[in-house]
């Protein structure tokens, strides 16, 4: 194997750890950091096939407006979520009660 297969091979298991990452991690912006990482290696994979117009596309809108967006969209909800989950604890919902 040379270098340039092994650097591709370093390359697609960084792909799939990052793709593993965003869907176990539980926290929402480390998911989103997490996603960012991962679109900016498909733009690299994508650099590495020759396909440079893709490449820029994903790496413009993928890694950097859908990202900022995410953000923007969790600092917009931030503290919804658990405020439904205390909510919902206090009512008793979820637990069958006899």
């Amino acid at each position: 194997m040379d270098l340039l297969s092994l650097s591709h091979f370093i390359v697609l298991l960084f792909l799939i750890a990052t793709a593993l990452a965003a869907i176990i991690v539980e926290d929402l912006l480390s998911a989103i950091i997490i996603y960012s990482a991962y679109s900016f290696t498909i733009a690299f994979t994508y650099l590495i096939f020759r396909a440079n117009d893709v490449a820029m596309t994903e790496a413009a809108v993928g890694a950097g407006v859908t990202t900022i967006l995410f953000i923007a969209a969790f600092c917009k909800t931030k503290g919804k979520e658990s405020d439904l989950v205390n909510h919902e604890a206090h009512e008793g919902h979820g637990e069958k009660t006899k």
